[in-house]
C-alpha cells in the first residue's frame, strides 16, 4: 500500500510538472507574441508602409499586406533629381520610386500564397539580417525605404518577436508586385 501511495505521488509530481511547463511555454509564446506586436506597431512602425491608406486613414481590411495588387505606382526618372525630387510614393504610401528603382510594400500576413506564409523563421531573420529577399544570397535585394540596416541590429530575440506577432496576424491574400529596377524592369 505504501509503495502504491508513492507511485501515485511520482505520477502526480510528473503530471503537475508537464502541466507547469506547458502553461509557462504558453506564457512564453504569448508575452513573445505580445512584444513583437509592440515592435511592429511601436518601435518599427512596420504599418506606416506595409498597411496601405485610404486617403488619409489606414485601410485595417489590409493591415500589413503591402500594396495592393490593384494600385498603381510612382515612376521615378533621373531629371527629377536635378529639381530636388530623390522619392515618390504612392497616394497608399506603399509603393515607393527613386534612383534605387521602384519598391512595394511586401504582404507580411501570415497568407501561404502571396504573404509570410510559407517562410520560415530562419528566412525571415536572414532576410532582416542580410537585406536579399528570404534571406538567400543570390536573391534580389530589398529595396529602400525599408530601413534594412536597422533591422540588422536588432537582436534574434527581437526578431524572432516580430516573426511569432506576423504568424498570427490575419492572412490577407494580395500579390504584391516585385521590385524593379531604375529602368523599370523586375530585379
Amino acid at each position: 500500500m505504501h509503495r502504491n501511495l508513492l507511485i501515485f505521488c511520482v505520477v502526480v509530481l510528473i503530471v503537475g510538472a508537464i502541466i507547469a511547463l506547458s502553461i509557462r511555454s504558453v506564457e512564453s509564446q504569448s508575452d513573445m507574441v505580445q512584444r513583437g506586436k509592440y515592435l511592429v506597431e511601436t518601435v518599427g512602425a512596420c504599418g506606416h508602409c506595409h498597411t496601405p491608406r485610404t486617403g488619409a486613414d489606414y485601410n485595417m481590411d489590409m493591415y500589413l499586406a503591402g500594396h495592393p495588387a490593384n494600385a498603381g505606382y510612382p515612376r521615378h526618372n533621373f531629371s527629377m533629381m536635378q529639381q530636388g525630387i530623390f522619392i515618390l510614393t504612392s497616394p497608399q504610401m506603399s509603393a515607393f520610386s527613386g534612383a534605387f528603382g521602384t519598391s512595394f510594400a511586401t504582404n507580411l500576413t501570415p497568407d501561404k500564397e502571396t504573404g509570410l506564409g510559407e517562410w520560415t523563421e530562419e528566412m525571415f531573420i536572414g532576410a532582416m539580417r542580410t537585406g536579399l529577399h528570404q534571406g538567400v544570397e543570390g536573391n534580389r535585394p530589398i529595396l529602400p525605404p525599408m530601413p534594412v540596416k536597422h533591422y540588422a541590429q536588432m537582436n534574434d530575440e527581437d526578431l524572432k518577436a516580430i516573426w511569432a506577432y506576423l504568424k498570427t496576424i490575419k492572412p490577407v491574400k494580395n500579390e504584391v508586385n516585385p521590385p524593379l529596377n531604375p529602368r523599370g524592369r523586375p530585379y
